[in-house]
């Protein structure tokens, strides 16, 4: 028997619509742009963090349900004053045989799915009115409600310390990281030589490539802004594809070659550089620049390099634009890159190699840590939660 089978064991459970079990179901009024700096209460929008505004329409102990949106289905609670979006739900006045935090963790874990369930095929998952009305909710005792409610709190105090920790630790390896890329990328005056970008390879600038012309699969595409969003220094597939007929048009990016995006919206990510190693030749669109190595530098090298305070100053001096950043592929070709023996460059990007699988990689290092503990409270929370189907 599972921990939810011996709670229940000689216990009737009943269920009843969300609408029988709270007095009050609503929405805010509010556009969501109506936030203010800094203001005084809580402003729930359809994201997953309240923004802030100076006037309240709520003085009460709700749930907060995000009504559409790439967020839809995500829950807050919250007790006191507060604001709310039209399109975010409000759920309160509950009644007695409910305990609050018992329904919070209940819809957490299944009112998701039954708004994908339920929402018209083919369309934006959105939230209905009569549709939470109608969201069935099991009503054990109040005793059992509030031990699964102490358990489930417990998990996630413990996930969250974990989570923490993890997290200190990633902080404190990427500052390392950090540290180390700097030092072993910085050279003293003389030690070593340097060349213009445009003299230690061929610089290829990319052409077309609008998100529409994406495919679920085909040709590999490395779109500009994935570039910086996406993509860490280095990567052997891509999360786009396009039709062969649409990479006939396009820049071709083979094996080894540095694809380096040359718009951004700040002057952070412009000029980040991802090394293509994927096995079946690629293409790269507008904004976006190729860099085809000739044999004085390593590719990665090159790309660990994009990432330092000094190509950041030499980048800065070209940028262009202030909502929009733009570093011309004519203006990236002057911009001066050290270089050391190949055997020296090959030694500093195995170092910073391990670091990066530490720090970036999903599937190895700390991030891959902090995933598989959010999954296990879901695994638990889940159990917990899964009443018999046929007391429904």
């Amino acid at each position: 028997m599972t921990y939810l089978e011996k709670l229940l064991e000689g216990v009737e459970v009943e269920w009843k619509p969300l609408g029988k079990i709270v007095n009050l179901i609503t929405t805010g009024r509010l556009n969501a742009n109506a936030m203010e700096e800094n203001g005084q209460y809580p402003f729930f929008t359809c994201n997953e963090s309240p923004y802030r505004i100076n006037t309240y329409a709520f003085d009460l102990e709700a749930i907060l349900i995000s009504g559409n949106g790439s967020q839809v289905g995500h829950l807050n609670y919250y007790n006191g004053k507060f604001n709310a979006y039209q399109r975010t739900y409000i759920v309160s006045e509950f009644k007695s045989s409910i305990d609050v935090m018992f329904l919070f963790h209940y819809m957490n874990c299944h009112l998701k799915n039954y708004i994908i369930k339920n929402s018209r095929r083919g369309s934006v998952p959105y939230i209905t009115m009569p549709m939470l009305v109608d969201f069935l909710i099991p009503i054990p005792p109040l005793e059992i409600q509030q031990k699964i409610v102490n358990i489930l709190d417990t998990f996630t105090e413990l996930t969250e310390e974990l989570t923490e920790e993890l997290t200190e630790e990633l902080t404190a390896r990427k500052k390392q990281y950090e540290y180390y890329r700097e030092q072993l990328l910085t050279f003293e005056d003389g030690e070593v030589e340097w060349k213009r970008l445009g003299e230690i390879g061929e610089i290829i600038r990319g052409n077309g490539l609008p998100k529409k012309d994406f495919t679920q699969s085909g040709v590999p595409a490395i779109h500009y802004g994935q570039i910086y969003t996406y993509y860490g220094v280095h990567t052997a597939k891509t999360i786009s594809y396009v039709s062969a007929k649409t990479a006939d048009k396009l820049q071709k990016v083979n094996y080894g070659d540095v694809v380096i995006t040359n718009t951004s919206e700040n002057l952070e990510d412009v000029c980040k550089a991802v090394v293509y190693l994927g096995k079946i030749q690629a293409v790269t669109g507008g904004h976006a620049t190729i860099l085809r190595p000739s044999n004085k530098i390593i590719n990665k090298f090159f790309a660990y390099f994009a990432q330092t305070s000094s190509f950041f100053k030499q980048k800065r001096k070209y940028a262009k634009g202030t909502k929009v950043i733009d570093v011309s592929a004519k203006d990236l070709a002057k911009i001066k890159i050290p270089i050391p023996p190949l055997e020296e460059q090959a030694r500093i990007v195995s170092i910073l190699d391990k670091f990066d699988t530490l720090t970036s990689s999903i599937s190895e290092g700390l991030p891959r840590e902090i995933e598989l503990r959010n999954k296990q409270y879901e695994y638990y929370r889940d159990l917990l939660l899964d009443f018999p189907k046929e007391q429904k």
